[in-house]
C-alpha cells in the first residue's frame, strides 16, 4: 500500500516532537514509493560507517529495511524512523513556500571538549525542493579578527571583525557532511536524513543555537529556523608530549593531527595563540600537551627540511593515556659542518593572514614559529599596515628564544612596550602562556630579533627593503611611515650609518620575463616591489649588501643578480620566506646557512651570522639539499676574494648533500614535472634526474654552467672536486638547481675587475631607464633631483663596465 504524506508525517515524527513542529501540510498527498527512501537511508548508514561513527542500531535498520518491500507496512516504517530519531538533534520542515522551521529532536545534546560529535538532521520536504542544506550557528563564526577587515586600525571592531568577548562566545564548529555516498543537495524525497557533526572548543554547559538554511536564510517571524540548544560538553583528554631530538634531548616539533575522517586537531577555526589559525600544524615542545577526545589520530611530525617527516598512529581513551613519544630524526645536521640556519624575512603583523593584520602576534608566537623549524635565527620585520604596533617589540637587541619559566617569558614579552599598549600585549602573552604550561626546558636554540621591512611606506614602489641591525627604527625628521623618504638610497644610507646590513626583498617581483634561461638578457618591466632599484643602489658604493630569494621564480631572482656580478658588484644573495605573507606554511621555506666556528648566541653571534653572510663562506635555498665548504683548493673556505697570478686551471671543491625518496611519487611527480612559474619555486624534486634518485651538482663560471656532475640525493655527504681554466677575473658558485645555490667566490686574475659580459653589462645599462620610466612617476617632486643624480650615476657607471668588458666568450 501507499501512505498519504500526511499518515506518513504523523508516523515518522514520533509523539514526542510531533506537538512541536508546526504543521507542514493541509492536503494529503500521495509520497514516493518506498525504494528510493530505503536507498537513502542505506547511504545514510554507509557514510556514518565510512567517517567512523557507525550507529549502533545499523544491523537492524538494515535488516528491517531488506526484509520489506515497496508495500511496507507502517510498523516497520515507524520502527526504522524511531530508530534513526534517537540521533537527531535537530528536526526541520521546509513548507510548500520554501520556508523552514526547526524544533528541537530526541538526541542528547553532549559534546566532547576539542572534539566532534555526530547527529541526525530530520528534514520534512514539504516543498519537494531540493537546495543545499546549511546548518549554521552565530556561535560557530570563527574566532579572532578576520584578515582585513582589522586593517584600519589597531582596534577596529566594525564591519565583522569581532573583540576579545566575541571571540569566547564563538566557541563551537559546525559541519554537515554532504561528500559521496551522501548527496551535496536534499533529494527531494519528502522525508530524509542528512549528517551534522559539531565541535566544542570548550567544556562545561555551553548554548548554542542553530538554524537550518536552504538557501533563503531567517524569512519566518519569530526565527523558526532557529533553535537554541543547551549543550553540556564533556572535558576532552589532555595528553602529554615527550619530544626527544636526535640526540635525546627534550625539543619542538612542528605536528599536524588528524582524525580518522582526516579532520586537523585543534580545528583551525577554533585556535588561540600560539597555534596560528592558517597553519595545519601546531608547534609543541616536549612536556607540553595536546587536549583530544577519545578516538583514533594520525599525528605526523618533523621540524622543518633538515629532519625527516615521521607518522604515528594515537588512540586517545576517556581512562589512561601514557605520554605521547616522538623521537624526531635529521637526515643532515649542517652544525655538524659548522653552518649555521637563519630566515631573513619573517612577518608578526601586517599580513592578511593574521586576524588583526595592524597588531599581529606577541613576539613568542614567533619565536615557536623559528624555532619549530629549527633555525638558528629568524628576523621579524615590522612594516606598514602593523608597523605603529608592533614598533613596540623593537629592541636593538636579538632574542633568545627561551622557555624557563613564565615569568621570564612575560617578562621578555613587556620588554620596552609603551604604556598604553602594555597591558594589550601582556594579555596576549598571558594567554599564551596559560595555553602552553609545562613544557620542559631545552637549551636555547634560536635567536630573534625585530627589525623593519620599508613595505607600505613611500618608497616601496621602488622596491621593498630589508633593513637588519638597526639600532634605530625612526628615520629622521618623520613622524609617520607617510614622511619618509620616496625613493630608496636616502633609507639604506641612513640604516649602513647606524651599522645595519640592507638589503631588497622577494625580488623577482617586478623581473619576471618570458624566458627561464639563466642568465637572460630581455629586459623586464622594473614595475613592481622586487629588486628593482636595486640595479642603481648597485653602483653606489657601500649602499647595498643583498638581495633575498627562495620565495618566488629562481631565474627571475638570480637573473638581475648574475648580470650585476658579471659587472664586478659583489653582492650577496640571502634564502627568505616572507612568512606568512608570500608563503603561510611556516618559516624557513627559503633559508641561508653561513659557516661560524662558534654557535649563534646573542647579539655578538647574530653580528657575525650576518657578517659571515656577507664576507664568509654560504649558502642559501630551500633546506632540502645543501653546499657545505665551497672553496678554491689550496685556499680556506671562508675565502671569498682570492688573487689568481694569471690565466690557469683552478680546483674547486664541495661537500654536497641532498635528499629524495627512492622513487618519485604521485605527489612529488607533481611537483618535478610543474610549470617553473608555479608553486613550489624552490625544490629539490625539480633537480631530480628523471626517475632516479640523482640530482646535479653544477660549477658556474660567470653564470655559465661549465661542469656538472650527478650525485646521489641519499642523504649522505658526497665530496666533488671541479677543474676548470680561468681565463680572466671571474666570480664562480655552485649550485643544485633550483635547490640549492652558494654565495660566490671571486677570483682576481692580475688584478683586474670582473668585467665578465659585456651583453650583461648592457641589459644592467638598458635597465636602468627603464626602471627611471618606472619609479620616477612616483617620486616626490622635492627628491626628484637627487633620485635622477642617483640614476645618471647608475647610466655613467654601467656604459663604463660596458666599455671595459670583453666580448661574451
Amino acid at each position: 500500500m501507499f501512505l498519504t504524506r500526511r499518515t506518513f508525517h504523523r508516523l515518522a515524527i514520533g509523539s514526542s516532537a510531533c506537538a512541536l513542529l508546526p504543521s507542514a501540510v493541509s492536503v494529503a498527498e500521495e509520497l514516493p514509493a518506498f525504494q528510493p527512501f530505503r536507498e537513502q537511508i542505506l547511504r545514510l548508514l554507509t557514510a556514518l560507517e565510512s567517517i567512523g561513527v557507525p550507529l549502533s542500531e545499523s544491523s537492524v535498520i538494515r535488516s528491517t529495511l531488506h526484509e520489506s518491500s515497496s508495500d511496507v507496512p507502517a510498523s516497520a516504517l515507524e520502527k526504522v524512523t524511531t530508530l534513526l530519531d534517537r540521533h537527531v538533534l535537530l528536526q526541520v520542515t521546509i513548507n510548500p513556500e520554501m520556508r523552514l522551521a526547526a524544533v528541537r529532536g530526541n538526541a542528547p545534546a553532549e559534546l566532547v571538549q576539542g572534539g566532534w560529535r555526530t547527529f541526525l538532521v530530520k528534514v520534512f520536504n514539504n516543498a519537494a525542493t531540493t537546495p543545499t542544506l546549511k546548518i549554521k550557528s552565530p556561535q560557530g563564526a570563527p574566532v579572532g579578527r578576520r584578515s582585513s577587515l582589522a586593517i584600519e586600525g589597531v582596534h577596529d571592531f566594525t564591519n565583522g571583525a569581532v573583540d576579545e568577548v566575541e571571540a569566547r562566545a564563538r566557541w563551537i564548529a559546525v559541519d554537515t557532511f554532504d561528500s559521496p555516498p551522501m548527496t551535496p543537495t536534499l533529494s527531494g524525497l519528502s522525508l530524509e536524513y542528512r549528517i551534522l557533526q559539531l565541535y566544542s572548543r570548550d567544556a562545561g554547559d555551553r548554548e548554542a543555537t542553530l538554524q537550518a538554511d536552504a538557501g533563503y536564510g531567517e524569512q519566518d517571524l519569530g526565527y523558526r529556523s532557529s533553535v537554541p540548544i543547551l549543550f553540556n560538553c564533556k572535558p576532552s583528554t589532555a595528553i602529554r608530549l615527550k619530544i626527544l631530538d636526535e640526540e635525546g634531548r627534550p625539543s619542538i616539533a612542528a605536528m599536524t593531527v588528524r582524525d580518522t575522517r582526516g579532520r586537523v586537531y585543534p580545528p583551525q577555526t577554533k585556535r588561540e595563540l600560539p597555534d596560528l589559525n592558517f597553519q595545519p600544524q601546531v608547534y609543541r615542545y616536549s612536556g607540553e600537551t595536546l587536549h583530544l577526545p577519545e578516538g583514533d589520530y594520525m599525528v605526523e611530525y618533523s621540524r622543518g627540511p633538515e629532519h625527516l617527516t615521521d607518522r604515528v598512529t594515537l588512540r586517545v581513551t576517556e581512562t589512561e593515556n601514557p605520554p605521547l613519544q616522538l623521537q624526531l630524526k635529521r637526515w643532515v645536521k649542517p652544525r655538524s659542518q659548522g653552518y649555521y640556519s637563519g630566515d631573513t624575512h619573517i612577518h608578526a603583523a601586517g599580513c592578511s593572514h593574521y586576524e588583526s593584520p595592524t597588531e599581529g602576534v606577541v613576539p613568542i608566537v614567533m619565536e615557536r614559529q623559528v624555532d619549530g623549524e629549527a633555525l638558528d635565527l629568524g628576523s621579524v620585520l615590522n612594516w606598514g599596515p602593523g608597523f605603529e604596533y608592533q614598533k613596540q617589540f623593537f629592541t636593538g637587541h636579538a632574542e633568545e628564544v627561551r622557555h624557563n619559566s613564565s615569568h621570564q617569558v612575560a617578562a621578555d614579552a613587556s620588554h620596552g612596550m609603551p604604556h598604553d599598549t602594555h597591558a594589550i600585549a601582556a594579555e596576549q602573552t598571558r594567554r599564551v602562556l596559560t595555553a602552553m604550561p609545562g613544557a620542559d626546558a631545552p637549551e636555547v636554540r634560536s635567536l630573534v630579533r625585530y627589525d623593519i621591512e620599508v613595505s607600505g611606506f613611500p618608497s616601496s614602489h621602488c622596491g621593498h627593503l630589508v633593513l637588519l641591525q638597526l639600532h634605530d627604527q625612526q628615520y629622521p625628521g618623520t613622524r609617520g611611515l607617510e614622511d619618509w623618504p620616496s625613493w630608496n638610497i636616502p633609507i639604506l644610507q641612513w640604516a649602513k650609518g647606524q651599522g645595519a646590513i640592507v638589503g631588497y626583498a622577494h625580488s623577482a617581483h617586478g623581473l619576471v620575463v618570458d624566458s627561464t634561461q639563466l642568465p637572460n638578457y630581455i629586459i623586464p618591466s622594473f614595475n613592481s616591489m622586487g629588486a628593482n632599484e636595486y640595479i642603481v643602489d648597485v653602483t653606489h658604493p657601500g649602499v647595498i649588501d643583498f638581495i633575498s630569494g627562495c620565495d618566488l621564480w629562481p631565474f627571475a631572482e638570480l637573473n638581475i643578480w648574475y648580470h650585476t656580478l658579471n659587472c664586478g658588484f659583489r653582492t650577496t644573495f640571502t634564502g627568505e620566506t616572507d612568512f606568512p605573507c608570500l608563503t603561510d606554511t611556516c618559516v624557513g621555506g627559503g633559508r641561508s646557512y653561513v659557516a661560524l666556528r662558534r654557535p649563534v648566541e646573542g647579539d655578538d653571534g647574530y653580528a657575525l651570522w650576518l657578517q659571515h653572510l656577507l664576507k664568509g663562506s654560504s649558502y642559501f635555498g630551500d633546506g632540502r639539499s645543501h653546499l657545505f665548504h665551497f672553496a678554491v683548493e689550496g685556499h680556506s673556505d671562508d675565502q671569498r676574494s682570492i688573487n689568481l697570478p694569471g690565466a690557469m686551471e683552478v680546483r674547486f671543491t664541495v661537500v654536497a648533500c641532498a635528499r629524495l625518496e627512492v622513487a618519485p611519487t604521485d605527489e612529488t611527480r607533481l611537483i618535478q614535472h610543474a610549470s617553473p612559474y608555479d608553486k613550489p619555486y624552490w625544490h629539490v624534486e625539480r633537480a631530480r634526474i628523471n626517475n632516479t634518485r640523482k640530482v646535479p651538482v653544477e660549477l658556474l663560471i660567470n653564470g655559465q654552467v661549465v661542469e656538472r656532475q650527478l650525485v646521489d640525493a641519499d642523504g649522505v655527504l658526497h665530496p666533488i672536486q671541479f677543474s676548470a681554466k680561468v681565463q680572466r677575473s671571474s666570480w664562480v658558485a655552485m649550485r643544485i638547481y633550483p635547490s640549492s645555490h652558494t654565495n660566490p667566490i671571486f677570483l682576481s686574475v692580475d688584478e683586474k675587475p670582473i668585467r665578465a659580459s659585456r651583453r650583461s653589462a648592457e641589459w644592467c645599462r638598458r635597465s636602468v631607464d627603464v626602471c627611471w620610466q618606472q619609479k620616477s612617476q612616483r617620486i616626490r617632486v622635492e627628491e626628484l633631483e637627487a633620485a635622477a643624480a642617483a640614476y645618471e650615476h647608475a647610466r655613467q657607471v654601467y656604459d663604463a663596465i660596458v666599455f671595459e668588458s670583453a666580448e661574451d666568450l
